[in-house]
């Protein structure tokens, strides 16, 4: 790890990006996510790759599928509008089991909504917003460190799995300026042999063929069961959450990204006034860590799930409790953010119940 310097939480992404390998990436501008397309136009020439501002999100996505293809480490990078018109391209990548990253730094919607941070992509990002039966890796760090360590575990984990993997964050964390570290960058011949890419055969093996297409429905359902199971593994192996006081804790807050910093004071406050709460983060929202928050759920009394939306991974929060206990939930949406006070005082109303 080399010393910290100050950047942006975009900046820090599309640097991590570069020493984790990535050599190719395809965008198209839009709040609050620009700065990491206008680092890496700056820098990526200067490291031996291609930045390409594309005439739209829709041929950014596509373009992202060839590089894929063809075996190399690609990224490409939106907000929400951005995100939803590149949906029917990543619905492609998955078909296709391609590794890659796409980076979604959320603002509110539905529509062209706002330039303000939002979570209200946890529906399109965890229950595959485009057609068809797949799943993306979804990663969501709260910190500008986290997102440059998360980019190395998501083109990792892209590359095991053979699929996209997403890094979610929103406005403030993509707009925040950080301390931050890297590691040191990864040298080509370091990253994974991908024997199945498109890259040439130099007449020396069969041809590879990469598609999504399948007119046999038997063929199709074997490839979509066959990935299933790819799933159930990382169901098991790759969920990631941190625990905050959850030991003796009556009350559980469940929060992710940036308004999980926030939770995380309101827990200080309310230990501070003699009340036991807790926060669960996640930081795999698919996987999601629903075996801890069940196992929680026999010592807890309540949960109370906080986000920058109407209500989304609530819903997933009362699905891994199950019933044992009430799951409650706060929120704002439309760029607004909750402040700490009105956390505590939501608490203390559900507690008084």
């Amino acid at each position: 790890m080399e010393k910290k310097v100050l950047m942006k939480g975009n900046e820090a992404l599309a640097e991590a990006a570069m020493r984790s390998g990535c050599r190719h990436f395809f965008g198209y501008p839009i709040t609050p996510q620009t700065e990491l397309a206008a680092y890496m136009a700056k820098q990526m020439p200067k490291r031996g790759g291609t930045f390409l501002q594309a005439e739209s999100e829709v041929a950014a996505i596509n373009m992202v599928y060839g590089a894929a293809g063809a075996g190399a480490r690609v990224m490409t990078s939106s907000s929400s509008p951005g995100i939803s018109l590149k949906q029917e391209g990543i619905s492609y990548i998955a078909g296709a089991d391609l590794p890659c990253v796409i980076i979604n730094i959320v603002r509110g919607g539905p529509g062209l909504g706002g330039i303000q941070p939002a979570q209200s992509d946890y529906f399109q990002a965890t229950k595959g917003g485009g057609h068809g039966d797949y799943r993306l890796l979804v990663y969501a760090p709260s910190s500008v460190q986290e997102m440059a360590d998360l980019v190395g575990v998501a083109f990792d984990k892209a590359d095991t799995y053979r699929m996209p993997a997403m890094i979610m964050g929103d406005g403030m964390l993509g707009q925040m300026m950080e301390p931050v570290s890297f590691k040191e960058p990864i040298a080509p011949e370091d990253l994974p042999q991908k024997e199945w890419a498109t890259c040439g055969t130099g007449m020396k093996r069969k041809k590879n063929i990469i598609n999504s297409l399948y007119l046999t429905p038997d063929e199709l359902e074997e490839l979509n069961d066959a990935r299933l199971k790819r799933y159930e593994t990382i169901l098991k192996d790759e969920v990631l959450f941190e625990e905050y006081q959850t030991e003796d804790a009556e009350l559980i807050f469940v929060a992710y990204g940036t308004i999980a910093r926030i939770v995380m004071s309101s827990v200080n406050t309310l230990r501070e006034q003699g009340i036991k709460a807790g926060l669960i983060r996640p930081i795999t929202l698919w996987p999601f860590p629903s075996e801890i928050i069940n196992q929680r759920a026999d010592s807890a009394k309540m949960f109370l799930t906080v986000e920058m939306s109407q209500g989304q991974m609530v819903e997933d929060v009362r699905l891994a409790v199950n019933g044992k206990k009430p799951v409650y939930f706060y929120g704002r949406n439309g760029g607004m953010v909750p402040e700490q006070e009105a956390i505590v005082e939501e608490a203390k109303k559900y507690l008084q119940k």
